[in-house]
């Protein structure tokens, strides 16, 4: 009683995997993926085992139509299953059970599957392939318009819940738990999609954040930042502060890091303004001062 795309970039190889239906907390059960392996969607009287076992089957050599056809064939309720897997090479599988609730559809195109099932219409389907196939951008932007396409055909005909929205990277990498690009979910909601995007650009905000503050050596005991290094923390901060809005804690660690490398006034005005708006903040800034991460405690930086 859902639809899903998955998919992957044929410029970067991100795979990805996006689902939106009135089911509660659908993530935990539907969008399944892996860096270097493959994505997975598992629908209709949903089967979860489908997404673990299928990308298990991926990573030891199969391809998705193999690892499919395997899992389908130990199933004795496949006619109840609906489930989409693409492989790290672009390879897709699909199946649609022919006791999957109509509207009921599956289409595929190079590097990627679109399917639904319990739908408002048979529309719902084709306008998700048609509107990924004519959106430009990154995989995140082009999965999410092929999502907004099925709702406006329709969607789910009990109406929404929740979505989720999972993309992870080409290859497996030195650093396994940063292959997780976005994962965002959306549990329970009167506008899932809505709030999948505002989830998804927090996400990409937070990224950005994150690889400002916690850079190796940026909040080192030793040497504060200084020069590009320094310019480059800053204007990352500044970007993400942008996404983030209301959120002060991008323009705060700005002014943590002009402190540490001793433009003391500058960095206050920004340390004090995040305070005013957050009071909270004064107890974070001495525990900062605790650690050795700011050489001024709070009364030095605020009462001065």
């Amino acid at each position: 009683m859902t639809y899903s795309i998955v998919a992957k970039d044929a410029i970067s190889g991100e795979l990805g995997v996006a689902s939106q239906s009135h089911y509660f907390a659908l993530g935990r059960v539907v969008t399944f993926a892996r860096a270097g392996v493959g994505a997975v969607a598992t629908q209709s009287f949903v089967d979860p085992a489908y997404g673990p076992n299928g990308l298990d089957l991926m990573a030891s050599g199969a391809s998705a139509e193999s690892a499919l056809t395997s899992l389908l064939a130990n199933d004795a309720e496949r006619e109840l299953r609906q489930v989409a897997f693409l492989d790290a090479a672009g390879g897709t599988a699909m199946f649609t059970g022919d006791r999957c609730v109509p509207y009921r559809a599956q289409l595929k195109a190079n590097n990627v599957v679109v399917l639904g099932n319990m739908l408002a219409s048979d529309d719902v389907v084709p306008a998700m392939l048609a509107v990924y196939e004519s959106t430009a951008g990154p995989l995140v932007e082009r999965m999410l318009a092929a999502m907004d396409a099925g709702e406006a055909a329709g969607g789910d005909a009990r109406g929404r819940m929740s979505a989720a929205l999972l993309v992870v990277s080409a290859d497996t990498g030195p650093a396994p738990w940063s292959n997780r690009i976005i994962d965002v979910r959306v549990d329970e909601h009167p506008a899932p999609l809505v709030e999948l995007r505002r989830l998804v650009k927090l996400c990409q905000a937070h990224t950005i954040f994150g690889a400002s503050v916690f850079t190796p050596g940026l909040l080192s005991r030793e040497a504060a930042a200084t020069g590009p290094q320094l310019a480059e923390a800053l204007r990352t901060l500044t970007d993400a502060q942008a996404l983030i809005g209301a959120d002060l804690e991008p323009t705060f660690w700005k002014g943590v890091l002009l402190i540490r490398a001793g433009e003391i006034c500058s960095g206050k005005k920004l340390v004090a303004a995040t305070v005013a708006a957050r009071p909270q903040y004064r107890a974070f800034v001495e525990g900062l001062h605790a650690v050795g991460i700011l050489q001024l405690s709070s009364n030095e930086l605020l009462d001065a």
